[in-house]
């Protein structure tokens, strides 16, 4: 009989230390990916039209955290001690594509960097000029896209390219809209202007945030720079519906972000 106690009492030790154990490789596993998260990398999901032609709707992107330095939303949404600058930070350079968090606001976007601090940015019939020099652009034909109410629309595509050698694609998806003109805004020290490759619909640092757009964005607001499409999804894709699983963009799978 106390032989039997005896071997009930080790099985029961036996399935104490396993879930010690197993919750010890949990809580391990929680801390890696969250110091990951928060010091290398961040994954996100982009939610409109406002880059394309380079980033569309349903995109799945990486963004590198170390590249930028960590400001006060690297480790959103846990609090960062970080309130002004980022720690060991590293300056951005026009044509990167970066996620950051607008003063007083809780939602994430991603738009390409445009003006450094001391720039004088103005657009003038749907040219960006930078410093008083208009930047270099180049057609390169037509490209269909989705607009905001799911119908797709045509607009001209462009090969912008910056002094610094930067080139990318931009979209001019409508004539004499109201973001083609601006005044002139000089981007304060410790900011940086933001626009989005859709230049006709982003709301980007062309609109106030009190106008629901991105402001002029103050350098700690930064998170991450976008480095890879990862996978890229269609509106009816369901992560909850494996039958819409193959409803996936094959030619977006780990694409890099210019």
């Amino acid at each position: 009989m106390s032989k039997t106690a005896k071997t009930t009492d080790d099985d029961k030790t036996d399935v104490k230390g396993g879930i010690v154990e197993t919750l010890s490789t949990i809580l391990w596993a929680v801390g890696i990916a969250l110091v990951l998260r928060t010091f290398v990398f961040q994954p996100f999901h982009i939610p409109s039209g406002s880059m394309v032609p380079g980033l569309v709707k349903g995109d799945y992107i990486i963004t590198s955290k170390f590249t930028v330095g960590f400001g006060k939303h690297a480790a959103t949404p846990f609090p960062f001690p970080v309130k002004k600058g980022r720690l060991f930070e590293r300056e951005l350079n026009r044509g990167d594509v970066i996620v950051f968090r607008p003063e007083g606001d809780d939602k994430n976007f991603i738009k390409r960097v445009v003006g450094l601090p001391g720039d004088q940015i103005q657009m003038k019939q749907g040219l960006l000029y930078i410093n008083g020099e208009r930047v270099a652009v180049e057609t390169a034909g037509t490209q269909e896209y989705t607009n905001q109410f799911g119908n797709v629309e045509t607009g001209d595509l462009l090969i912008e390219t910056f002094s610094n050698g930067n080139a990318h694609e931009i979209l001019d998806a409508q004539k004499n809209s109201p973001l083609d003109r601006t005044e002139l805004r000089t981007v304060p020290s410790g900011y940086y202007f933001m626009m989005g490759d859709n230049r006709d619909h982003s709301y980007d640092s062309r609109v106030s945030v009190a106008q629901g757009g991105a402001g002029i964005v103050p350098k700690e607001n930064i998170i991450g720079k976008a480095e890879i499409v990862l996978l890229s999804v269609n509106e009816d894709f369901v992560l909850f519906k494996p039958w819409t699983w193959f409803n996936m963009r094959g030619d977006r799978w780990f694409k890099g972000i210019k």
